[in-house]
């Protein structure tokens, strides 16, 4: 197999690649490098810089290198962001899926995995969410992804492709320590950013229904995540040879809660700190408790997450004092 891994240069779409690469499948990456970093794509894989709203060069790119599967990981996903430029997440979330669909079904590849996001479930008022709890997103990237789920599935439908929707939680962790995510928009690395600068971590509120006052998640590390990606490809894949396409949707965590508390605490003493949590207002719109079921992809793939929180906070920790030495 040869899979197009859109976003293949991000933080989790450059896991991805190296997971699928290192179990014997052949990538190539098409990223427009916007948040993408090239060096994270190991040598001897092929990037194709450009957006997946460019159908020449999508139909270019899949000829040239025989592409059999896609990965699709290239999103605008940052929730405040997608509040104000609505527009702008529409276009790149939803009408760039579009025209790698039409892209994809006019050069008959028959498998497409798409990454979609916990998101889509907004505020369930669950102990677990599964893949059978209400989606009601609370904002426009969390509506881009569900809508990407439904095109999906449609053109999968209609086209005789088979298709997975992945539903992830909270991200964390890192495989290596070149492939840290240095982007300061998920707990770990904003707290990771106010320690070294000798402040306070923040929490969002302590006054929820939990056992501790905060909010309370569910992490999976990015390496699981990845792993995630290539047993569902090769899922994918077996359907499709076997003249039987189908469609996947399932959650990726590792159904277990943790609360911001606890987080902050854990990374506290990981990294050799003793700075007391700053806690401030609540957030709009943050439930108090996500925490995934995992049990349909246990059922489906046999899979399973490998790592704790523990592991995820200590490489993710690697990861930031390395880029910190190099800048």
């Amino acid at each position: 197999m040869t899979y197009l891994i859109t976003g293949g240069a991000g933080y989790i779409g450059a896991h991805v690649v190296r997971a699928m690469t290192q179990a014997g499948e052949r990538a190539v990456v098409l990223d427009d490098l916007s948040t993408g970093v090239a060096s994270r794509i190991p040598q001897g894989v092929p990037l194709v810089i450009g957006s997946t709203l460019d159908r020449e060069l999508l139909d270019r790119t899949i000829a040239e290198h025989r592409i059999t599967g896609v990965v699709h990981l290239a999103a605008k996903k940052q929730v405040g962001e997608s509040v104000e430029q609505p527009l702008h997440y529409y276009r790149e979330n939803v009408h760039g899926l579009t025209v790698l669909l039409e892209a994809v079904a006019a050069a008959g590849v028959r498998n497409f995995l798409f990454s979609s996001s916990a998101a889509v479930y907004g505020m369930p008022d669950v102990d677990l969410v599964t893949e059978d709890t209400p989606c009601l997103p609370m904002s426009p990237y969390g509506e881009t992804k569900l809508a990407g789920e439904w095109l999906v599935r449609a053109a999968g439908k209609a086209h005789g492709i088979s298709t997975a929707c992945l539903r992830y939680f909270n991200v964390a962790g890192a495989a290596a320590p070149e492939l840290a995510d240095i982007g300061i928009f998920n707990l770990v690395p904003m707290v990771f950013e106010r320690l070294d600068a000798g402040d306070s971590p923040r929490i969002f509120g302590d006054d929820y229904g939990t056992a501790d006052g905060t909010c309370v998640r569910d992490y999976i590390h990015v390496e699981d995540l990845a792993d995630a990606h290539l047993v569902a490809a090769r899922q994918l894949a077996a359907w499709a040879r076997a003249g039987e396409p189908r469609d996947l949707t399932v959650n990726i965590g590792r159904g277990e809660g943790v609360s911001v508390c606890e987080m902050v605490n854990l990374i506290n003493e990981i990294t050799g700190h003793t700075v007391e949590p700053e806690v401030t207002p609540r957030r709009p719109g943050d439930p108090a408790r996500v925490v995934a079921s995992a049990d349909r992809i246990a059922a489906e793939l046999g899979w399973k997450a490998r790592h704790d929180v523990r592991d995820m906070i200590t490489s993710a920790w690697a990861g930031w004092t390395t880029h910190r030495q190099q800048t």
